[in-house]
């Protein structure tokens, strides 16, 4: 199993529309994806690692899918229009992560 997560990088006065991500972005992208698609999640950043620091990123968005071939597949053909939905939601500029999901529970 992998996961692909998009981080989305924190700075002062970012604009991250966590509502429009989670009702409307991540089901479109859920939606392309189809049965490929093993699970997703959405996380928002609260802090950082000290007391009273801001998070290193402001939110995070997360799909499992049972191959990096799987991901591909299914991205490549959508990859634009999904691409092209972000600045509806953030000027922040997204991380792509993929990395082996070892433990899920």
């Amino acid at each position: 199993m992998i996961k692909v997560s998009i981080l989305y990088p924190y700075r002062e006065n970012v604009r991250f529309d966590v509502e429009y991500y989670c009702t409307r972005h991540m089901p479109l992208a859920a939606k392309h994806f189809g049965s490929a698609l093993k699970g997703w999640s959405v996380d928002r950043g609260l802090g950082g690692g000290e007391p009273n620091s801001a998070p290193g990123f402001v939110a995070a968005g997360h799909f499992l899918f049972d191959s990096v071939e799987a991901f591909k597949q299914v991205f490549e053909p959508v990859a634009a229009e999904l691409v092209a939905d972000i600045p509806n939601y953030t000027d922040s500029v997204p991380q792509i992560l993929i990395s082996e999901a070892v433990i899920n529970v």
